[in-house]
């Protein structure tokens, strides 16, 4: 950890990375894994465009459930330590992205300013007919949701007819709503993350989902610090600078912490 901190303290670049893991901590469910199902479903399951053509009111029971848990769900010390740490840099001429998998919107609740979501979020939705995005925190989003998406295996599906699912509210267009959703519509913020994480200094990750995965190995490979913070050892560890095994809202506060030598800045 010294020796992470030491490297650090001298980056003027930082980009961290985030999936799941940094927010099961805040009791926010992963659907990855054994025993991360909705129902009988995966999230990779149900959060494409292909599976909304298929059953829009599946997915949007899904997506419903899941908002309705993050009302109760708040920033734990991981996203915290982040957040405070952009903040300080920054008063010393220095920068964190944060690229994050992640849709819960903890990040930018605990306070980080600068973040790229790759999957976009939970609360934005975007018009099938029109196009239009929009941020929507209503609960329920529409009165037919109001109860569904419970996650037992055995719980039935809704069936919510299309004409009562979540509606566009521009002037003239009452198109299907859905949520933003893993696939092709992100490829802009994943072609910023790669410019980003290609040319910039150090990079703090603690994902090992794909795309993810693939990047910190490379900027690795070219001498940049690299440090996982993970519960585990994943496929990519050895080829990381740095691996710190462990619930990341106890080691990324540490590791995030003012170093010694920015007293005398």
């Amino acid at each position: 950890m010294a020796a992470f901190r030491e490297q650090f303290a001298k980056a003027k670049h930082i980009v961290v990375l985030t999936g799941a893991g940094v927010s099961a901590e805040s009791g926010v469910p992963t659907f990855r894994g054994a025993g991360g199902f909705w129902r009988k479903y995966q999230a990779q399951d149900l959060a494409t465009p292909e599976a909304f053509k298929r059953n829009p009111s599946l997915v949007w029971e899904f997506y419903h459930y899941r908002r309705e848990v993050m009302l109760s769900k708040t920033p734990n010390p991981a996203h915290i330590a982040i957040a405070e740490c952009e903040k300080r840099l920054a008063a010393q001429g220095r920068r964190i992205v944060v690229i994050t998998q992640n849709i819960d919107e903890l990040h930018e609740r605990a306070g980080s300013k600068n973040i790229l979501e790759l999957h976009g979020n939970l609360f934005t939705t975007r018009c099938t007919k029109c196009k239009d995005v929009k941020v929507n925190k209503d609960s329920p989003i529409c009165p037919a949701l109001s109860g569904k998406g419970l996650p037992d295996a055995d719980a039935p599906d809704a069936r919510i007819p299309e004409s009562e699912l979540p509606r566009c509210m521009q002037q003239g267009c009452n198109g299907l709503l859905r949520p933003m959703l893993f696939g092709l519509e992100n490829l802009w913020i994943l072609r910023s993350w790669q410019k980003l994480i290609m040319n910039w200094k150090t990079v703090g990750t603690s994902s090992v989902v794909y795309p993810a995965a693939m990047f910190a190995p490379q900027v690795a490979a070219r001498g940049v610090p690299v440090a996982e913070f993970n519960m585990e050892h994943t496929p990519v560890t050895h080829s990381l600078g740095f691996h710190f095994q462990g619930p990341a809202g106890v080691n990324v506060p540490i590791a995030l912490a003012a170093h010694e030598s920015e007293k005398l800045k």
